[in-house]
């Protein structure tokens, strides 16, 4: 979809890796962007606008409504990708921008997740996918917290939640046109949910194994390579 991530997972900062900063169409638009009064925050704001348009359009349920619903995480993504970039490359980055990169993200996933399950049928699931995906955010931040890299990795990362999404909104146009059934929301609703707790255990654990070479290497300077 519009965002994927690099071969490396793990950012050598608090920058998540995403090799579509380099297309050519992000960069002249990010361009223009550090040109015009917009700021990064206003576009990471911008996100959580078009997450909840989408949710409502996914609530609402149908064909077209689906597929807006599916626009909607797309462009919630490129504000993703362009926030960063007017920030980072364009030089208008601001003393509160990690706060601005980091909760209209969970509000965006909570407007998602959360009417899914309703849409699908199972409200507790999309709760529990919304709670899930903060998880995943918790923990890696966490990592950064303890001084590591932020591990930005996992089966169900930000990036492929929105992916498994967008696939699920536009089956399910397909589905409810021919059949009038919702379990493409359903199995996405699961998936999410499931691959969003693998990624916190996944994560944790990587966290866990970094700090315990750090403590062995300290104490033990002779097995350092």
């Amino acid at each position: 979809m519009m965002e994927t991530t690099t071969a490396t997972t793990t950012s050598t900062g608090d920058r998540r890796p995403i090799a579509t900063r380099s297309a050519r169409w992000a960069q002249r638009l990010a361009a223009w962007l550090t040109t015009t009064p917009v700021t990064p925050n206003q576009i990471s704001l911008l996100s959580a606008v078009w997450a909840g348009i989408g949710g409502a359009l996914l609530l609402q349920g149908g064909v077209l409504a689906w597929i807006g619903a599916a626009l909607c995480v797309q462009l919630r993504l490129v504000c993703n990708l362009l926030d960063g970039m007017v920030a980072v490359e364009g030089g208008k980055g601001s003393p509160v921008g990690a706060l601005y990169n980091e909760f209209p993200d969970r509000v965006a996933d909570t407007a998602f997740l959360v009417p899914l399950g309703y849409a699908a049928g199972l409200p507790w699931l999309g709760w529990a996918a919304a709670l899930a995906a903060m998880m995943t955010a918790y923990v890696r931040v966490s990592g950064g917290a303890l001084g590591l890299p932020q591990d930005f990795g996992g089966v169900m990362a930000k990036q492929r939640r929105m992916a498994t999404l967008t696939v699920a909104l536009l089956v399910q146009a397909v589905e409810h046109a021919l059949w009038g059934t919702r379990f493409s929301l359903l199995a996405a609703a699961w998936i999410i949910m499931a691959g969003s707790l693998l990624t916190v255990a996944t994560r944790t654990h990587g966290i866990a194994r970094r700090l315990n070479a750090q403590h062995l290497e300290a104490h033990h300077p002779e097995t350092r390579s």
